[in-house]
């Protein structure tokens, strides 16, 4: 017996946000889902940036959230990573788009996690717990990251194992990806860690770093310095702020896009 259709209202573009197809969706586990939608050729960003996304809300008005773009600058679709609330007003819903669906997506593009917002430096590490990955999977096949870089480390702290989105491409450094495969290859480390199910890293993101574990394999000290490592932050707002006041505590400067500093956090998503 056939299911019966359910009716999808069809979205209007509104001043502030076009209207896109879903393209494709990955539920990587119960918790966490990703998916591509269509881009518009007016779209531009700079990779780790966010943007308002959201569907239709029962106002009829849209319901908006920010959401990084997982994406990098030159693609031409839009990926995005979500984490799935049963009872999230957006993530509730938005878990359970297919492809052909429309989602509405903002004009303005915007955010700190970018390299326009660091100082010149040796190297780079992003640190991000959760749905925090998604600037970073921008920034790192970003082929300018690699020129301005000698070393690009991401680092993925997740509770369980399948939470550890695109663990595969990372792990291989992007070798399919055609314009950063050989790049990345010598150039970008990940750091994968999971606190509560047995893996070769199982201790949060600071303790890699207190013991040293976070800098095997990668060339220079190992030790987070001011004066050549550069380092963005995403993630549990409690994670940004008490990785913010070590590394302040460490000499580092909190950066801009108005004055580039050592290390950048993305306020929007901390308050």
């Amino acid at each position: 017996m056939s299911q019966p259709q359910v009716e999808v209202a069809t979205l209007e573009p509104t001043a502030a946000a076009t209207v896109e197809t879903v393209l494709t969706v990955k539920h990587w586990d119960e918790r966490l889902f990703s998916f591509t939608v269509t881009r518009p050729a007016s779209f531009r960003f700079r990779s780790g940036e966010f943007v308002m996304i959201g569907l239709q809300g029962d106002n009829g008005r849209p319901l908006l959230r920010a959401y990084s773009v997982a994406s990098p600058a030159w693609a031409e679709e839009l990926e995005f990573l979500s984490i799935k609330v049963p009872d999230g007003p957006l993530t509730s819903r938005l878990q359970k788009i297919q492809p052909g669906d429309q989602i509405y997506l903002g004009k303005k593009p915007t955010g700190t996690l970018v390299t326009d917002a660091l100082l010149p430096g040796k190297r780079l590490f992003m640190l991000s717990t959760g749905t925090g990955l998604a600037p970073f999977l921008s920034l790192a096949r970003d082929p300018d990251v690699y020129e301005f870089y000698e070393q690009v480390v991401v680092v993925h702290s997740v509770r369980k194992v399948s939470e550890l989105a695109f663990r595969e491409e990372l792990s291989s450094g992007f070798a399919e990806d055609p314009l950063v495969g050989e790049q990345a290859a010598q150039q970008l480390h990940y750091v994968p860690t999971v606190t509560r199910e047995p893996f070769k890293n199982n201790v949060r993101i600071d303790k890699l770093i207190e013991s040293g574990a976070l800098f095997e394999g990668i060339p220079g000290e190992a030790r987070l310095d001011p004066a050549t490592d550069r380092v963005m932050l995403c993630g549990s707002m409690d994670m940004i702020k008490d990785f913010a006041a070590l590394l302040e505590g460490m000499g580092f400067v909190e950066g801009s896009n108005a004055k580039p500093g050592d290390f950048v956090i993305e306020r929007a998503f901390v308050g």
